[in-house]
């Protein structure tokens, strides 16, 4: 959950004559001479889903074939991962380039300034807006616990003197299990269930049992699916930067883990927003400080993650790294309004702007 903090200066909540310069260096929150917060840029949770397969030879799989005639069953324990997908979450962080003070006029009232945790300048005079976050976190499927096929071994095979010994018995009781099942469907059981839930409960549980024994010859697969994040934080285009690599064991590993296979990342800007004046922003920057309030203009960036040179993922998200910073005039906040400011949490842009007079 988010936290805010509001920054009560004085003792009124309507906004006075303010003024601003660019700092750095600066840590948000009070200063002397007022408030000093961020302006939020994009950055990229990449939430990697890795199936990790965990295979584990059965007791009687050297006579797999001999009994049950099955072939290329497994004879050695192993481990192999996949990836199953990549989602991508775009975030906003503070942009400590964009940092800004906000210097209030004793003579008048004061502001109420909401911040968020890391310091982004969320509203003024009004609390944050909230904003609906469609993104859904990954939750593991419930596991069910295979039956322990050990328990299913009647007396005659534990008895039996020797391994190949059990593993006869055991193929013998998988075929009994197999006619008994085949019986049931065809309706020529001794005992025939009375309805058709209970047909359907003899029929799964000679299947589970079916199942476990069988594992004895051709072993156990355990699949876990394990979520990886890897966060980029985009400063401007690139192409082909490596993001991370998959190993075929170890799943995600360090970019400089050579045994895994390499995804790179290519990020564009989509020149959504015109580029500055810069003319007109050396004129600007001659004058004394102006009052009012900066917010982001925020472009868009196009996002692709390849697996090697296979393009296989492509979204576009909002990026106020990609855009302009504007001056909210000073003249929207003064005495004889009551002016309300909601920037979006993401982009940092102007989400609403209400000014009231004062009763």
């Amino acid at each position: 959950m988010k936290r805010y903090f509001f920054l009560a200066l004085l003792h009124c909540c309507v906004v006075a004559a303010m003024a601003q310069t660019q700092l750095s260096n600066y840590q948000p929150g009070v200063t002397p001479e007022g408030a000093v917060y961020f302006l939020p840029k994009t950055a990229i949770k990449f939430h990697i889903l890795v199936e990790k397969s965990t295979f584990q030879p059965g007791d009687f799989a050297s006579y797999a074939h001999r009994y049950l005639r099955l072939v290329d069953v497994g004879q050695e324990p192993s481990v192999s991962c996949r990836l199953l997908g990549v989602r991508q979450e775009a975030v906003a962080i503070a942009d400590s380039t964009k940092a800004y003070a906000v210097k209030f006029n004793a003579k008048t009232v004061a502001a109420n300034v909401a911040l968020s945790q890391d310091g982004c300048l969320l509203a003024i005079n009004a609390a944050p807006a909230k904003t609906a976050n469609d993104f859904e976190p990954f939750e593991a499927a419930p596991r069910q616990e295979p039956v322990n096929a050990r328990t299913l071994l009647n007396e005659e095979i534990l008895a039996a003197g020797s391994t190949a010994k059990m593993a006869e018995l055991t193929a013998r009781e998988i075929y009994d299990l197999r006619e008994n099942r085949n019986l049931l469907i065809k309706g020529q059981a001794d005992f025939m269930p009375k309805d058709g839930a209970q047909l359907r409960l003899m029929l799964n549980q000679l299947e589970q049992q079916d199942r476990a024994l069988s594992s004895l010859f051709v072993g156990t697969t355990r699949k876990d699916t394990t979520e990886y994040v890897v966060t980029a934080t985009p400063d401007g285009p690139f192409t082909h930067q490596l993001l991370f690599r998959l190993s075929d064991v170890n799943g995600v590993v360090d970019t400089d883990d050579l045994s895994g296979a390499p995804f790179y990342l290519t990020v564009e800007d989509m020149n959504t927003v015109p580029p500055v004046d810069e003319e007109a922003a050396a004129k600007n920057k001659k004058k004394p400080f102006e009052a009012g309030i900066y917010v982001n203009v925020p472009g868009r960036m196009r996002v692709t993650l390849f697996e090697g040179i296979t393009p296989i993922q492509t979204e576009e998200h909002p990026a106020p790294q990609f855009g302009n910073v504007e001056l909210l005039s000073g003249e929207l906040f003064n005495k004889r309004y009551t002016t309300h400011l909601w920037l979006n949490p993401l982009t940092g842009a102007v989400e609403r702007l209400e000014a009231e007079q004062p009763k």
